[in-house]
């Protein structure tokens, strides 16, 4: 495995409403040129939701990707932190508790990625021949889970599984973690709503990442979640890394 600075990107995004949803409040943006990728979940039963994950992933998109990875974060952040004030004071102008949505993003600069993120959305990375979730889901059941007062096995049935504990626009102060990771070649990120993670297992994402083909893996992702009932929208991104200067390719998991 080799670790340089100059990558080359490859993406593919989906976002469908589902099999049982009537509006699909999920926005993704795939900006390789940019290096930018990001996922948005409208928050479900609260008042347009597909409001909040739409202005989110416009004001993402509107970054600066000129400089250090750091300085995009820390724009990232700080629009979050805008959009944050305007879904609060919309909420308030229309008379509902709140309109929200979760986050996912991810930047790439050189030889490392920055990610940050704020609700159960989340960013998986595949890197020789295994599957790991990066991001730590903001909800009630991951917070059980860390005080050990819920298995694994129990999370994925508890009935509030889905009751998150962050989301832009879900209180006053808006709480966003982040962190950051050095690239490999091969390197391929998968970022989700949990419409997708809900439905599909990290084996079976595994399985579909390795060959290094984002649109054959993001199209066969969403099909699988729909399959298995698309019980909510489903939405991803698959990012996948080329060292175009290594020599070098893991074998794991190859460039095509």
């Amino acid at each position: 495995m080799t670790f340089s600075t100059e990558f080359g990107w490859t993406s593919a995004a989906r976002s469908d409403v589902g099999c049982v949803r009537l509006v699909n409040e999920d926005a993704v943006l795939n900006s390789p040129e940019q290096g930018l990728w990001a996922v948005a979940d409208g928050m479900g039963g609260h008042a347009v939701g597909d409001l909040a994950s739409r202005m989110v992933i416009e004001r993402l998109t509107g970054l600066s990707t000129g400089g250090a990875l750091g300085n995009v974060i820390a724009e990232a952040r700080d629009r979050l932190l805008r959009v944050n004030d305007e879904l609060r004071a919309e909420a308030a102008r229309r008379q509902v508790s709140r309109i929200g949505s979760t986050v996912v993003l991810l930047a790439a600069r050189g030889g490392a990625c920055a990610y940050l993120w704020a609700g159960d959305s989340r960013i998986y990375l595949f890197r020789n021949g295994r599957l790991a979730q990066l991001t730590r889901d903001h909800s009630h059941v991951e917070e059980l889970k860390a005080r050990g007062q819920l298995t694994a096995e129990e999370a994925l049935h508890h009935p509030a599984q889905h009751l998150i504990t962050r989301a832009v626009g879900a209180l006053d102060t808006l709480e966003l973690d982040e962190s950051s990771v050095a690239l490999a070649d091969g390197d391929t990120f998968l970022l989700c709503s949990d419409g997708l993670s809900n439905e599909v297992t990290e084996a079976e994402m595994a399985s579909e990442l390795a060959p290094g083909n984002c649109e054959a893996a993001a199209q066969r992702l969403l099909e699988m979640a729909l399959e298995r009932g698309g019980r909510d929208n489903i939405s991803l991104v698959v990012a996948h890394a080329e060292d175009v200067l290594g020599s070098d390719r893991t074998q794991v998991n190859p460039t095509l």
